[in-house]
């Protein structure tokens, strides 16, 4: 469909459309000062921070307390200092360094220039030069989906006077005073096998590993044609079921040191599994507690096994009658001073925060409520119990605008900690009690100010981006763009771009850039310069749209089940109406003429 439409407009674009379409990201880059501030605190007096200016960039150094904002350093003498042992000359306001970090007192602070650490003296700025930076070597791809359970290595107990590990497919012990060795387990065998990966509990008394039901493995190859360090071309394979592939199957298992027993656990409700994992000691070594996904996303549960019986129980039952979102919206922190959980869950049909007794996994209370929905946690203070978050859709307009908020474990004292009509992304000091909160929209560039983490308020203004000589070039912001869904109530959200040649008395035809993955939502929320091939398309005379149909994730529950054994739909019905009300206020869209 695109390929037709750009025939069909072959005697309208022209060379200098494609030229300028091809040169518009340069066009857009080095235009926007004083944006995307991404603060590193240093204690929590001080944070240092990039900031993009019409000089270069330049590092400056905030002091909360006296609230000054000032040059992290003389630029120009340490530019020189580092051009002389560069042997070449340097330009302050293009630094070839990364990694700044600078000392608690101010005094120093380390950076990385050609693949060393150097270390600079802010009283007379000499530099001297240290280790060189470790890099990591390509990863094969072989080992992607699942791990070879028989690959680890002997594991020490705590106390060190033992040491676990694998022989003829068992678990085995042996004893750091006399290097004696005593089996374990008798039921391992090649068709079922006991795992390396071993967990000691806290006291050295017990161990506990999976025996595992290996399944065939199902690979993938994949050849590269053309590699840049060989003229023959490479082969890589990797282990990648696909639906209805048989998945390996690991069966927690007790085992005590002293008595060399065996305490097998239940393995009857560990059925038809996606996944076993997640398996953890408590600290008083009592229990050990994992998690089990059932296949076909509707069972998620948290149990525990006790250390003394090996009896296993339910602490946490999650159930859907469509689909778990575990993969993006699972949240789970324990407490084990006070036996607690805090579990997300979308089971009132908004993604929220519950408070769990882990002794005998009853629902305490309800720690968030309400027709919005948790992004994310930041912060639990167990001490205060009091949790940072982020939320969406909490307040006025658009929901997908993210939000920070503190609240009590008991669902008292919320507090939204965010101010401003956009969405929010923060920064906390390392005691928690300042961040920096860089916001933005689309069509807003971002701003950067100091708030309280008690209260939100705002204690000063950091940065307030500068989009001035974007603007000068034409470059266009999207809009965005709001109408009824299928249902006529629900509002769905997208942007739309036009071209910076833009004539409103043209017709365009139209273009939805479009990935409808149920996992999450696409429509970009804050502010870029640029917004890659959908600007770009739109330059070569289209109006290009953005949607969010139904079925995509970061709005209710029912919003999301709509991709529920349903995904050929896509949001269509949504997506359609929205480009309808668009073309009403815009005539100038021209829906006759829409490609995807």
């Amino acid at each position: 469909m695109l390929m037709l439409s750009i025939g069909n407009l072959s005697a309208q674009v022209t060379v200098e459309d494609y030229e300028r379409a091809y040169n518009l990201s340069a066009l857009a880059s080095d235009k926007v000062f004083h944006s995307d501030i991404r603060p590193v605190w240093i204690a929590s007096r001080y944070f240092l921070y990039e900031n993009i200016t019409p000089e270069g960039v330049m590092y400056n150094i905030v002091d909360v307390v006296r609230g000054t904002n000032l040059a992290a350093f003389d630029h120009v003498r340490f530019a020189a200092s580092l051009g002389s042992v560069a042997g070449r000359k340097i330009d302050p306001g293009k630094l070839p360094i990364s990694g700044i970090t600078f000392s608690d007192r101010l005094r120093s602070f380390a950076f990385v220039f050609e693949g060393f650490n150097w270390i600079c003296n802010m009283k007379d700025y000499s530099l001297s030069r240290r280790d060189r930076v470790l890099t990591r070597g390509n990863t094969e791809l072989n080992d992607w989906f699942f791990r070879d359970e028989l690959s680890n290595g002997p594991v020490i107990s705590p106390d060190k006077k033992w040491t676990a590990f694998i022989k003829d497919y068992n678990l085995w012990i042996r004893s750091s005073g006399d290097n004696k060795e005593y089996q374990l387990s008798y039921d391992g065998g090649m068709s079922e096998y006991y795992s390396s990966f071993i967990k000691w509990s806290p006291d050295s008394r017990k161990l506990v590993t999976c025996l595992v039901r290996p399944a065939e493995r199902r690979v993938i190859h994949f050849i590269e044609s053309s590699p840049s360090d060989q003229l023959q071309p490479k082969h890589y394979s990797f282990e990648y079921p696909k639906p209805g592939d048989a998945l390996p199957q690991f069966f927690p298992q007790l085992f005590e040191v002293e008595s060399r027993r065996h305490l097998k656990v239940d393995k009857s409700t560990l059925v038809d599994q996606f996944a076993v994992e997640n398996i953890f000691w408590s600290a008083d070594s009592r229990y050990f507690s994992f998690e089990y996904k059932r296949r076909g996303n509707q069972l998620y549960q948290v149990l525990k096994v006790d250390a003394g019986t090996g009896e296993l129980s339910v602490i946490i039952n999650e159930t859907s009658t469509t689909f778990i979102d575990y993969s993006y919206k699972k949240y789970r922190y324990d407490i084990e001073a006070t036996n607690e959980i805090i579990w997300a869950s979308e089971r009132d049909g908004w993604n929220h925060l519950y408070l769990y007794d882990s002794e005998n996994g009853t629902v305490k209370n309800q720690i968030t409520h309400g027709e919005w929905v948790v992004r994310g946690v930041t912060f639990i203070d167990a001490k205060k119990r009091e949790i940072i978050f982020k939320a969406g859709g909490r307040e006025p307009g658009d929901p997908y605008f993210i939000h920070y908020y503190k609240i009590n474990f008991d669902g008292s004292g919320l507090v939204r900690l965010t101010e401003g009509n956009g969405t929010h992304e923060a920064f906390f000091s390392p005691d928690k009690k300042l961040f920096v909160d860089v916001w933005s929209r689309v069509d807003m560039p971002p701003v950067a100010v100091l708030r309280s983490a008690e209260d939100g308020r705002q204690l000063f203004v950091i940065e307030k981006a500068d989009a001035s000589r974007l603007e000068e070039t034409g470059i266009r912001f999207p809009e965005p763009f709001v109408a009824k869904g299928r249902d006529g109530v629900t509002d769905i959200y997208g942007i739309i771009i036009r071209p910076v040649n833009f004539d409103p008395s043209r017709k365009y035809p139209v273009i939805e850039s479009i990935y409808a993955g149920p996992h999450s939502s696409s429509v970009p929320k804050s502010f870029r310069p640029f917004y890659g091939e959908m600007h770009q398309l739109a330059e070569l005379g289209f109006i290009v749209v953005q949607i969010d149909g139904m079925g995509t994730s970061n709005r209710s529950k029912a919003f999301h089940d709509v991709c529920w054994k349903n995904l050929k739909d896509a949001g269509f019905p949504d997506r359609i109406l929205w480009l309808k009300a668009a073309a009403k206020k815009y005539p100038y869209m021209d829906l006759d003429r829409v490609g995807i």
